[in-house]
């Protein structure tokens, strides 16, 4: 087993099927462009292979399925059905639900019961504005039609002051209707918002703001969260649960176990460093090889990881699968 001196270790994987998305959201690319799958990406076999020798080298328990938007790789499939059979405790997927509903039966069939949404509004004209794609209506059926199915549903809110801070409330009442648990992100300070402060403290929501806002309408107390959750948990009494994944607020750096895996093959082992670590080429040797070269790459991947707080990162979140 990996261990840091902060007793820290792997155990949670999130592997970006692609970095191709649907959506250009304004707060992850800049430039309006969406973002298409790279020429290099690694095939479902390969991808499969690094989840079980991940699992086998850092003890990895928990994975979740991101992109850029996973519903839109052909991978989708093959490589579900070959990580379904490698014996995790958990395996989610986080989309932005405009394939929800089209996917749906596969998702079912391959045992997900855990799914984060993306979305920042229930305004239809704001939300074009944000994603810059889509159709808010498809999402919201979609995940009405995942909720019947029996998939438990968490929606991801990043409140961005002057786009979507309006929407905070509404969002939230919306998710309490329907028993949904609605995590707020704090924006963070990754991609072209690493390099232009200006604009990023423009646009930052923090967890006292956010609270301050709710906490006109609603009374809430602290709950309880897994020791290293990324999100303060909590509780509207009688009515459910919210979160914030408060990055800038409450640094969660000293208990993180993320491991992340691109769609090209590079573990990362922290957002906020620039280091990354090719295993793209150990994906194709035998066990007896792969395993001792991977387990030295996770002693490097272990030791980029900060050591109290995330201080900012240049990479796009969602080649790296956010």
């Amino acid at each position: 087993m990996i261990v840091d001196r902060q007793g820290r270790r792997f155990r949670n994987l999130r592997i970006s099927l692609t970095s191709a998305c649907n959506y250009a959201c304004t707060y992850c690319v800049p430039n309006g462009k969406r973002l298409v799958a790279a020429q290099d990406e690694l095939s479902a076999e390969a991808m499969a292979r690094g989840v079980a020798y991940l699992i086998e080298a850092a003890g990895i328990e928990r994975l979740r399925i991101t992109g850029g938007e996973p519903l839109v790789s052909p991978k989708l499939e093959a490589f579900m059905t070959a990580v379904g059979q490698m014996g995790l405790a958990d395996i989610s997927l986080t989309t932005n639900g405009q394939l929800l509903a089209k996917k749906l039966p596969l998702l079912v069939d391959a045992g997900i019961r855990r799914i984060n949404v993306s979305l920042d509004t229930l305004d239809a004209s704001a939300f074009r504005c944000i994603a810059r794609g889509g159709d808010l209506a498809t999402v919201l059926d979609g995940m009405d039609q995942a909720a019947a199915a029996g998939i438990k549903i968490k929606v991801n809110m990043v409140p961005l002051r002057g786009q979507n801070l309006d929407q905070v409330m509404p969002l939230l009442d919306y998710c309490l209707e329907r028993g949904y648990e609605l995590r707020f992100i704090e924006l963070m300070r990754m991609g072209h918002l690493a390099s232009d402060s200006n604009a990023f403290l423009q646009q930052f929501v923090s967890l006292q703001q956010l609270l301050s806002l709710i906490g006109e309408r609603y009374e809430y107390l602290q709950a309880d969260a897994p020791v290293d959750a990324t999100a303060v948990r909590y509780q509207i009494p009688g009515l459910g649960h919210f979160g914030v994944i408060a990055n800038e607020s409450v640094p969660f750096c000293r208990t993180c176990s993320r491991l992340r895996l691109s769609s090209t093959g590079w573990l990362h082992g922290c957002l906020s460093s620039s280091n990354r670590h090719y295993v793209g080429d150990l994906l194709d040797k035998p066990r007896h090889q792969a395993l001792p070269a991977l387990q030295r790459l996770l002693v490097k991947a272990l030791g980029d990881k900060q050591e109290v707080a995330f201080s900012g990162g240049v990479t796009i979140m969602k080649i790296i699968g956010g």
